[in-house]
């Protein structure tokens, strides 16, 4: 059979010839890696490898002859031209509605599976796309393909598409919970040691093979429980489990009995938490899973997930059930049999997946195609205007409505997730202050009003040519006193929308000839000239000086609090021991943390914070990007809390029309760093807070 493999992969060299991915290199190098993961990693037959590469071979020239293949392989390598050719704009971004469309294109279940593998070589190749592509795969991959390759039981496959696509959608967070995972690791293993201490004589004396393994949880679904949970990483308490992989023949009978007396020794040392007990040995998931997990109480009070299994449950529950294809060298037609079954049954049945245990969309996101099928990322809540303004501004300003689906919507419509939206424009179309009421981006905004200004600005200029000639005509003056106090009276907010209101025909030039002929002037008042305003004064003592953490044993050494991440009191960090400056204080978010960790483990050092902030300041900087001059407020909430402001300037974004404001604040503590974010936030017109 390996001759058929590379039959077919020298026939795909021929085929794709100089053919190259979006770095230069040879795109066969992706048609390689996408055959190795079938094969390697989840575990399928020669016929499925070939296929591979016949269909790349045949995508490419659709009329080749492939009557020298089996036709099993020539079917699959069909079904894939077929899936292929799926849009994710038909799918509209439902996995339900993904599965649908793929076992509409072919019955045989081996297609989705190396649909999968073909995505993963993707997700590991990511950094070689443009940024728009690299982000359109990213949230495809979040919404079809690992809901997809969950339900295959492909969990190995699917953790690893979620932290790449955590590692993209959100670099901080994915930054920090890696580090600490990172961090921790030494504690784990010796967690791992200490528990199976108590456990060794008992299972030696019984001749249990077995190997102790810890697994621990990807990034992705950490992030995934702090959040919903609303608990630190500390809180989450099954960031890892230690799992027993017992050695024996496959026989179901001999592996659950083994699997339960283990199970009874863990028990009998640690106080088990039964309503988290887990069976899916008496009865399998669908999919072929099958392990007992059970949550103990361990010795240092904490509780520790326990996993027991056998080494063939173990390769199922890695890689699905094709795995055991080559389980102990035996090839086993029916074991790959069963695992595919269960596939099919997968693709051809509504999931009995729950939400939790599948990616979920961004809530504050929608996702929209544009006729093309590029893909376009909107704020919740976004209408047809919003999508028109981020295509053009130009389209926005234009746009009277667009075509959802070949339907006709007005430029208020909402849109969700899936939509293909087609916009509509007139020439004579001009912008309303109306439009501010249904828009939500400030792109869209701020070209709303810079429209509305300079119409409005036009108006006046056209408003005090009217207004001069009439009033030469008149012989009359209208000096500055009267402009301001005309336009009060008649409340404008200020001359521009006063004058904007003659030029439209609002305002009668003949309102101002009566006023000019009653006006007394008042008399003139004696100012005063007394102190000017106070500015406020922002002072405070400089934050790097200040020591307030305790190191234990190498307390007489200096510390510094590290520029590039500007640790506040409170937040997660670590020690890093340099030649000739101390300590420096890294957070655990810190760009540099990875690499540090990775690099210098002797040199890091484990610190914490004392139980309560010292008198001093920590420096913190901030960017406030928003939609409008928000400095005051700014200034305003600064005031009321205990920080002080160090540097502070303001750049204007000319394409996006946002504004941004950088500031320099000490702080106290990152409580109070926290009430200064959540309150610029809440600020009418800031768009976001970034903590640099």
């Amino acid at each position: 059979m390996e001759e058929l493999v590379e039959k077919a992969r020298n026939y795909a060299l021929a085929a794709l010839g100089d053919r190259t991915r979006s770095d230069g290199t040879p795109f066969m190098g992706h048609v390689d890696s996408v055959a190795a993961i079938a094969r390697d990693e989840i575990g399928l037959g020669p016929e499925s490898i070939a296929a591979v590469y016949l269909h790349e071979a045949t995508r490419e020239h659709p009329d080749a002859d492939v009557s020298g293949f089996p036709p099993e392989v020539v079917r699959i390598a069909t079904g894939l031209n077929h899936i292929s050719k799926i849009s994710p704009k038909d799918t509209r971004l439902e996995a339900e509605k993904y599965k649908k469309l793929i076992v509409s294109y072919s019955s045989d279940p081996r297609v989705t599976v190396l649909k999968i593998a073909d995505r993963l070589e993707v997700m590991r190749s990511l950094p070689i796309f443009p940024r728009g592509r690299r982000e359109q795969k990213n949230l495809e991959t979040l919404l079809l393909y690992i809901p997809l390759a969950h339900q295959l039981g492909l969990y190995n496959i699917k953790s690893e598409l979620e932290d790449i696509y955590f590692k993209y959608a959100d670099p901080e967070n994915y930054r920090a919970i890696t580090n600490k995972l990172a961090a921790t690791a030494s504690d784990r293993e010796k967690l791992s040691r200490e528990f199976i201490e108590p456990l060794k004589s008992r299972l030696d004396a019984e001749g249990i093979k077995y190997k102790l393994k810890i697994r621990t949880k990807t990034a992705y679904s950490i992030f995934r429980k702090m959040t919903v949970q609303g608990v630190p990483f500390e809180g989450v308490f099954d960031v890892f489990a230690i799992r027993f992989i017992i050695d024996c023949e496959p026989d179901r009978k001999v592996e659950q009995d083994l699997c339960w007396k283990v199970y009874s020794y863990v028990t009998e040392e640690y106080l088990p938490d039964t309503s988290r007990l887990r069976d899916w040995l008496t009865n399998p998931k669908p999919n072929g899973y099958e392990s007992l997990h059970i949550t103990v109480h361990g010795k240092d009070g904490g509780f520790l997930e326990v996993q027991i299994r056998t080494r063939r449950m173990d390769e199922i529950a890695e890689s699905g059930l094709a795995s055991h294809w080559s389980y102990k060298g035996v090839r086993s037609e029916k074991t790959l049999d069963s695992w595919l079954s269960s596939v099919r049954y997968a693709l051809e049945h509504p999931s009995q997946v729950t939400a939790q245990d599948i990616a979920a969309a961004p809530a504050d996101e929608v996702f929209v195609y544009t006729p093309t099928g590029e893909l376009k990322i909107l704020r919740a809540g976004s209408s047809v205007l919003d999508y028109a303004f981020s295509i053009h501004s130009g389209l926005g300003c234009r746009c009277i409505g667009a075509r959802i689906d070949g339907k006709v919507v007005p430029i208020k419509h909402r849109l969700k997730t899936g939509d293909t939206v087609e916009i509509i424009s007139s020439r004579t179309q001009r912008p309303s202050r109306d439009w501010l009421s249904f828009v939500v981006s400030s792109k869209a905004k701020s070209r709303i009003r810079r429209e509305l200004d300079a119409d409005e600005r036009r108006k006046a200029d056209e408003g005090r040519e009217i207004l001069q000639r009439r009033l030469k005509n008149w012989k009359m003056e209208f000096s500055r006193a009267q402009e301001t106090e005309l336009s009060k009276k008649l409340k404008f907010t200020g001359l521009l929308q006063f004058y904007a209101a003659i030029g439209s025909g609002e305002l009668d030039p003949n309102t101002v000839k009566d006023f000019i002929l009653g006006w007394s002037a008042p008399s003139e008042k004696v100012q005063v000239q007394g102190e000017a305003p106070a500015r406020p004064v922002f002072s405070g003592s400089g934050g790097d000086d200040i020591m307030v953490i305790n190191a234990g044993h190498v307390k007489g050494l200096d510390y510094r609090m590290a520029s590039c991440c500007h640790p506040v009191f409170g937040d997660d960090v670590f020690g890093f021991v340099t030649r000739s400056e101390g300590i420096k204080i890294h957070r655990m978010s810190c760009p540099n943390a990875a690499r540090l960790i990775e690099k210098y483990p002797y040199r890091i050092q484990k610190v914490v914070w004392q139980d309560s902030s010292s008198s001093g300041d920590f420096l913190s900087n901030l960017t406030v990007t928003a939609e409008s001059d928000v400095t005051p407020q700014i200034m305003e909430v600064i005031g009321r809390l205990r920080v002080s402001l160090r540097s502070f300037s303001v750049s204007d974004r000319i394409r996006s029309g946002e504004i941004d404001f950088q500031m320099k604040l000490l702080v106290p503590s990152n409580s109070e760093l926290d009430k200064v974010i959540s309150l610029f936030s809440q600020l009418k017109g800031v768009l976001r807070v970034k903590r640099l």
